[in-house]
């Protein structure tokens, strides 16, 4: 893995230490310390609103903290960090009459196809059918991306964040609105596609089941991360019941309750 410039960084794609974050008022995440190893599959979990969603935000720079460390890449600029990560969102809501194709829509992603409109779709998928093929979706580049289902456009906007290669992949529950049928097969893919890349990922999920199968690492976060280990360590009643507020078990933790 590329990137690592500190030697107290080594092995890392991103060190997280001492992050604080409130709104308005009210702490969403206290004294938040993590590290993501290269190369590595680290599953975030919790319950609803408990900073899941904000953290992945403070890591792509779209969310100030308010005091705390977030390191990318052995301390490299926000600017020269970003074109090395992937993002796939929970949701992303389209307008019903958002003309652009999918072709058109992971044309914008690309430098190289910046100014798509001037290409024949022959050379647009030259660079663009490597990433739908790998996602399985390459059946669906000239459908309106605003009208896909939703896994089918959960499919797009995993195509859409590997097409610069990331080395640091963030899935912010990618199962969401994907029949239960369909969630194994994503988290599947996902794995395939990690050991295909040997990037780092991130994920977001309520499936424990899956996190257990397919993480290496995992941080239980309830505003402060409360549990963290392997999934063998954190996926027990005990640590799973202290990370969703019901008792407190001494596994791996933070007292910072």
């Amino acid at each position: 893995m590329s990137g690592s410039t500190s030697p107290s960084d080594e092995g890392n794609v991103a060190e997280i230490r001492g992050v604080n974050l409130a709104f308005g008022g009210r702490p969403v995440l206290r004294n938040v310390t993590m590290d993501l190893p290269a190369g590595k599959v680290v599953a975030l979990i919790g319950p609803n609103g408990s900073g899941k969603t904000t953290l992945l935000r403070c890591l792509l720079g779209l969310q100030k903290v308010d005091d705390g460390r977030i390191s990318l890449f052995g301390g490299v600029s926000l600017a020269k960090a970003l074109p090395r990560i992937g993002y796939v969102p929970q949701k992303l809501q389209l307008d019903r009459d958002f003309i652009l194709s999918v072709r058109e829509f992971l044309a914008l992603r690309l430098k190289s196809t910046s100014q798509w409109f001037w290409m024949s779709k022959h050379a647009l998928d030259d660079k663009l059918m490597a990433a739908m093929s790998e996602i399985g979706c390459e059946s669906l580049m000239d459908r309106p991306i605003a009208k896909l289902s939703g896994g089918q456009l959960q499919r797009a906007l995993i195509a859409f964040s590997l097409l610069q290669k990331p080395d640091l992949l963030l899935l912010d529950e990618p199962t969401a609105g994907v029949d239960t049928p369909g969630e194994t097969t994503f988290y599947e893919l996902i794995t395939e596609v990690h050991k295909r890349h040997r990037m780092s990922v991130v994920l977001v999920s309520h499936d424990l089941s899956m996190v257990y199968k397919h993480a290496h690492r995992v941080y239980a976060l309830n505003g402060n991360i409360c549990c963290e280990g392997t999934p063998e360590e954190v996926m027990n009643a005990e640590s799973l019941k202290d990370a969703y507020g019901i008792s407190v078990s001494p596994y791996h933790h933070h007292h910072a309750h």
